[in-house]
């Protein structure tokens, strides 16, 4: 038996993006673990990324190309060979690039994270192809704007120094469930005697495990973060110096902040004036005595209307009290632009035609499927071709979705590990490959560490990775560009930028050997200031928000859909909806593994008991969640995990694998963020009810 250690990396879409070693027995993947040497993984995977091989070698796999012979949306396809498959696409793209290259549109997420099977051959091809661009802003884009605009960048904490913070506020996110690595750390705090708040409207099982738990309702975690600075200002627990040498527009900031007493506050978010007098004190006076005091902020509060300003307000407090002078200080939201990407070289903009493809935003993809030509809109949308995600599940509300991909005159390629939901839609079906099976190479979200993936077996059946797809057919459209004939190892060489500090001592073989190598940053890159913003500032007053039509100063927007916003809606759907991820799927990737969605068991809908007895509803009725943009099923929990007026589907379950084939976002709307142009997810209204016999 030959039995070799492989090098590799976690591909999904999570902060912790895992160092791996994958165990090779006979050209056979039989184990995937953790690195132990590798500082923020330390041996651990998730529950999730453990069973990788089980993904890997699933009976249900995608090995061949597939041309659909049902109805769209049937899932019913026939076997073809690749040059059958990569003639038929390249005939359509053809034929639609000479009459409106516009009307082809890429529609990719992060289905994986790697810089190569991402976006480097696909973005080359779809530049020379002059296709719609993409505006891929269905996960962070709200607040990576809110942060931006006040700290320059997705940058912050290390999160290897969380271990060292007093207080550390987990504001709108699970990390149990899915930051796992910072949870250890988070951990460790805590047996060191730092104090732990979750802030969120659901008591998820990070915040059980939390000594404090404050739930304000969806959408209103600005009004929070504004009271907080209230009471700092008020009872000065503020680091004057810190103010005065690296911020901008504080004496504006306390204008606004006084208008925001606690009061004001608990009114909007629906929690005792206590508790936040309480935060704010706990928060302010640990700082006050030279202790660090860290946030971990996440994605789940800047799904909603006001989800941007939301973070903004946020990313305002480690300035207020100093909190950026120590290496377990400030905020973390991500760290992605702490790595120099050398974007230029890997995707090639500069392939372009000279007038710039219209942006169409990955959100909105139901109504823009939908859309006819017009002078405002362009030209129809008459191919689309995915990969890297499954809008068909994800995309909120659901069934315009479905209806346009269900188009006849649609010409949809989808490059899949399986069949899902979007893929029953294809036209054609194209089979790619897993991490284990290709090279990649990768920054991170959530750490500061460079990473290698060097494939560990050979691609399955006649499954390929991304980059070869996209130069087969790159070559079937005659584009003769030398962009095209690079290897996968020559676009990894080029990934980030050596001429950047940061990552001076990049090199991709080395990095390949190694498996991973951190960035050249501080432990503290903020105690003297040198944010990346115009003013090198932490910037409370935003001109560049000004120019663009925003409020400059941190404040508050009301989500679309509540009671306060909307009196009339909420008289008809009452409860607000949620739909945090489930533990054991990350986003709609992992829902077809078996154990995994054995342990999940079926779509549940956890309710207060308050809520559930008006309603007549016991735990483990079947229950209908509904809103004028359609129902879902799910079995209900009983539980006060979920707050009083507020309900919680954990998700995103494949729609095919829910016994009503249908999730939560039946009920989600295309409404965007106010920065950022995002979804909206978790600013909805809902009403439950008895599900009927036919569900």
């Amino acid at each position: 038996m030959t039995t070799k250690t492989i090098r590799a990396a976690c591909p999904h879409d999570c902060p912790d993006t895992c160092a791996m070693l994958v165990t090779v027995e006979n050209g056979v993947a039989t184990k995937v673990r953790g690195d132990p040497e590798h500082p923020t993984t330390a041996g651990v995977l998730c529950t999730k990324v453990a069973r990788y091989t089980e993904r890997t070698y699933h009976a249900d796999r995608l090995l061949h190309p597939m041309r659909r012979v049902g109805a769209k949306g049937e899932g019913r396809f026939e076997r073809i060979s690749w040059e059958e498959a990569l003639d038929t696409i390249a005939a359509r793209l053809k034929e639609i690039t000479a009459r409106a290259p516009e009307a082809i549109l890429p529609y990719n997420y992060a289905g994986t994270m790697g810089l190569v099977q991402g976006e480097s051959m696909s973005a080359r091809f779809f530049h020379r192809l002059g296709a719609s661009r993409l505006d891929r802003t269905i996960c962070a884009s709200a607040g990576a704007a809110g942060i931006t605009y006040t700290l320059g960048g997705k940058v912050g904490m290390d999160v290897e120094q969380f271990q060292d913070a007093q207080v550390i506020l987990i504001w709108g996110g699970n990390p149990i469930a899915s930051n796992v690595h910072f949870w250890m750390r988070a951990q460790e705090a805590k047996r060191r005697g730092a104090i732990l708040v979750a802030i969120d409207p659901y008591r998820s099982l990070t915040a059980e495990k939390c000594q404090i738990h404050i739930a304000p309702l969806p959408g209103t975690d600005a009004a929070l973060a504004l009271a907080m600075m209230h009471i700092l200002i008020r009872d000065d627990l503020l680091d004057h110096d810190y103010i005065a040498r690296h911020t901008l527009g504080f004496d504006e900031l306390k204008v606004r902040a006084m208008e925001w007493p606690p009061q004001r506050a608990a009114e909007i978010c629906g929690v005792p004036v206590e508790q936040i007098e309480q935060l704010a004190q706990l928060y302010g006076g640990t700082a006050r005595t030279g202790q660090p005091v860290a946030i971990r902020l996440n994605y789940g509060l800047q799904r909603v209307r006001g989800g941007g300003m939301a973070v903004r307000n946020i990313s305002c407090l480690p300035a207020l009290v100093g909190a950026w002078r120590h290496p377990a200080g400030g905020v973390q939201l991500s760290a992605s632009d702490s790595f120099p990407k050398n974007t230029q070289a890997l995707q090639r903009p500069d392939l372009l035609p000279g007038k710039l493809p219209r942006l169409v935003n990955m959100s909105t993809i139901g109504d823009d499927l939908l859309r006819p030509a017009s002078p405002e809109f362009g030209p129809q949308i008459e191919a689309v071709i995915v990969y890297n995600a499954n809008p068909v599940a994800v995309a909120p509300e659901s069934p315009k979705v479905a209806q346009g991909f269900a188009r006849e005159d649609l010409f949809t390629v989808v490059l899949e590990h399986f069949q899902t939901d979007t893929a029953d839609y294809a036209d054609i079906l194209l089979p790619a490959t897993t991490q284990l099976e290709h090279a990649d190479v990768h920054g991170a979200y959530g750490h500061l560490y460079m990473l290698a993936n060097n494939p560990a077996i050979e691609p399955l059946g006649e499954s390929k990775p991304n980059t070869d797809i996209f130069r087969l057919l790159a070559a079937r459209m005659g584009f003769d560009d030398d962009c095209f004939n690079e290897t996968d190892d020559e676009i990894a060489a080029q990934a980030f930028n050596r001429a950047d500090p940061r990552a001076a001592h990049f090199d991709w073989e080395e990095l390949k050997r190694n498996g991973w190598r951190k960035l050249a940053i501080a432990n503290a890159p903020f105690a003297n200031g040198n944010f990346a913003t115009p003013s090198g500032k932490c910037e409370f007053y935003c001109a560049r928000m000004l120019a663009e039509g925003l409020d400059p100063l941190p404040s508050y927007i009301p989500p679309y859909e509540s009671a306060a916003s909307n009196p009339e809606l909420a008289r008809r759907y009452p409860l607000a909806m949620i739909s945090p991820p489930a533990r054991n799927f990350l986003n709609s990737t992992f829902v077809n593994v078996q154990s995994l969605r054995s342990t999940e068991g079926e779509p549940h809908l956890d309710m207060h008991p308050q809520d559930a007895a008006v309603r007549g509803i016991a735990d483990g009725d079947r229950v209908r969640i509904h809103n004028d943009r359609g129902a879902f099923t799910a079995r209900a929990r009983v539980t006060d995990h979920a707050r009083p007026g507020l309900v919680v589907g954990l998700s995103i379950w494949w729609k095919k694998l829910a016994s009503d084939g249908k999730n939560a976002n039946e009920l989600t709307s295309q409404r965007l963020t106010d920065m950022g142009r995002a979804p909206t997810f978790y600013d909805v209204l809902v009403e439950v009810e008895k599900a009927g016999r036919e569900a």
